[in-house]
């Protein structure tokens, strides 16, 4: 059975883009099965790109080939790659910050840079392209990859783990009572805050479901919301319209309005400059 084959970018789908990548995955090999994660990544952020891999990609077959396309640095000397986790994942992306949470938090094996003269669309009439690569080089060499023309080795000249370019991800201080922390992302959709947290830190500091948390949130220093709120469980359990604490789908802790949006009731947003602070 060949790879399924996962996009996500930050193209969304109101011009042909999207189109034309899948149509040239077709064309390599009309059996490829093509699925989407998202086309809705905020433009140019890589640090999104990365954590959204991390969100999804274990939850895919082993062997499933991930094609992420951010790229602010298209058709400059930045890497274009394949990076093989250490589970068994293929991920098909420009270096560029994109792999930061698939290396820290799964393990990355090896990558090697996409050989352009071999692994690059060619016949279309847009081999002088230079700002379309997840059509030209990524979806092509996904394409490839997944049909099996070529394996990890063909995509091109291995290089250092070591040398993929990485977002500093900040740690949690841990203490008896008191968390801190920082959003590191948010929900979107619902407009709820996601700390670099996880659950266990959070119960080994002394904080269990049901009991009331001080959570004091700044902007650069600057105090934005300080409330008492419940931890919960689930939405569920907070009346409508509660700010609320709990634990995210991937066991990290997070903040919530019930049935509303934390992010626009408050004014808040994440990224390092947005600190949180939990306490008894």
């Amino acid at each position: 059975m060949k790879p399924i084959l996962v996009f996500q970018t930050d193209f969304t789908y109101k011009e042909g883009a999207v189109s034309s990548m899948y149509g040239v995955v077709k064309t390599v090999d009309r059996e490829l099965e093509i699925m989407d994660g998202t086309h809705e990544l905020p433009q140019y952020d890589t640090w999104s790109a990365s954590y959204r891999l991390y969100q999804s990609l274990q939850f895919w077959p082993e062997g499933t080939i991930y094609v992420s396309v951010v790229d602010p640095g298209v058709g400059t000397k930045r890497r274009a790659c394949v990076a093989k986790t250490v589970d068994g994942y293929y991920i098909v992306t420009p270096d560029n910050g994109s792999l930061t949470h698939v290396k820290r938090f799964i393990g990355i094996e090896a990558v090697r840079e996409i050989d352009e003269s071999v692994n690059r669309l060619r016949g279309k009439g847009t081999e002088g392209v230079a700002i379309f690569h997840g059509r030209d080089l990524f979806g092509y060499t996904a394409a490839r990859l997944a049909s099996g023309i070529i394996d990890f080795e063909g995509v091109g000249p291995e290089y250092p783990v070591e040398e993929i370019v990485e977002h500093e991800i900040l740690e949690p201080v841990i203490e008896k009572g008191k968390v801190q922390g920082i959003f590191e992302i948010n929900d979107p959709n619902f407009g709820n805050l996601w700390t670099n947290i996880p659950l266990k830190a959070f119960e080994e500091a002394g904080f269990s479901y049901g009991q009331n948390v001080q959570v004091t949130v700044r902007h650069n220093g600057e105090v934005k919301f300080d409330k008492n709120v419940l931890f919960h469980k689930s939405f569920g359990y907070a009346e409508k319209g509660a700010p609320m604490v709990y634990n995210n789908e991937l066991m990290k802790i997070a903040l919530a309005v019930s049935q509303g949006s934390f992010c626009e009731e408050y004014g808040l947003n994440y990224g390092p400059e947005w600190t949180v602070e939990f306490g008894q």
